[in-house]
């Protein structure tokens, strides 16, 4: 596989049915940003913590679904796409991760330790993606399950932050005003 085709010199890139778009697209832009998001997500492992190392590992496999479902305009079946069985594993993780945790009674500070920065970072950029998405669905037919996901990580990757700076000793700070 040639890494350049200076097919995109021009301001256009293909989608996975290899029709042309301008690669300020409102479907590049999504899922251009999702692309930010894994990235953001494998700069935090490793966090030291198996299991969190693990979950990470599968969501940035699970944002390559998401990825090649906002890629596809018009998917066959086969086709990967963003599935309600990801939504749940998503869930899943929350709840156990979530149980580990004092209850939330204000907002807090986004920071902590090394990867529990990062992880609200990649949160951030998660609510970003999601913005994206909603604006790509007001115009084009995408799957609603990869928006509700991406809604759902964003979540995930708070818990994961949260979870990531209590094992390693760091507290939380609330905002003052």
């Amino acid at each position: 596989m040639k890494i350049y085709t200076g097919r995109g010199d021009e301001g256009q890139t293909d989608l996975r049915d290899m029709s042309r778009v301008s690669k300020a697209s409102p479907r590049i832009e999504a899922y251009g940003t999702v692309d930010e998001v894994n990235a953001l997500v494998g700069r935090i492992r490793p966090t030291g913590h198996d299991d969190v190392d693990d979950h990470l590992r599968e969501i940035q496999n699970h944002l390559h679904v998401v990825q090649a479902d906002f890629a596809n305009p018009d998917p066959d079946e086969g086709d990967p796409v963003v599935r309600e069985e990801h939504v749940e594993q998503l869930e899943d993780w929350i709840d156990a991760y979530d149980d580990e945790l004092e209850p939330l009674e204000s907002f807090i500070l986004p920071g902590g330790s090394d990867s529990g920065a990062r992880l609200h970072h990649a949160r951030t950029v998660c609510r970003r993606a999601e913005r994206r998405a909603v604006a790509l669905e007001a115009d084009e037919d995408i799957n609603d399950t990869a928006v509700t996901y991406l809604n759902r990580l964003s979540d995930a990757l708070f818990v994961l932050g949260r979870v990531v700076n209590q094992r390693d000793g760091v507290p939380e700070e609330s905002p003052t005003y």
